[in-house]
């Protein structure tokens, strides 16, 4: 949204400050000129697409703020999976999206890097 101030308030004419907006800022976002993630479902209404973003739902066994457990337990249950069930295996996804959405890229990596080099302080083939 830009803001615009009027002339005779930005030179110090008046002793009180207006601002105005554009008109389309003013205008509600249906009827704006932002159309870029809609699709239309009919003439009178109209339903607005956003892009999907992965975010890990409540689980009973992480009840706190702090979610170190939780990501910890996600990488190494993904891992676990495929190696039991394989890549291709769909449910192992969810593990995945999860320790992606909860993990530090740092800790991934050094996770990974301890797994390639033997150190990795869980056994994953159990």
């Amino acid at each position: 949204m830009r803001w615009f101030f009027d002339d005779e308030a930005s030179q110090g004419r008046s002793n009180s400050t207006t601002i105005t907006t554009s008109d389309e800022a003013l205008l509600p976002y249906h009827q704006s000129n932002h159309r870029s993630n809609t699709a239309r479902m009919s003439d009178d209404e109209e339903r607005v697409t956003m892009p999907f973003k992965f975010v890990t739902g409540f689980d009973a066994r992480f009840p706190n703020q702090n979610q170190t457990k939780h990501c910890w337990q996600n990488y190494v249950d993904y891992h676990k999976c495929i190696l039991a069930k394989g890549e291709d295996f769909k449910p192992c996804r969810q593990f995945y999206l999860a320790y992606k959405s909860l993990c530090p890229a740092s800790w991934c990596q050094r996770w990974d890097d301890q797994r390639e080099n033997g150190t990795f302080p869980t056994r994953l083939d159990q």
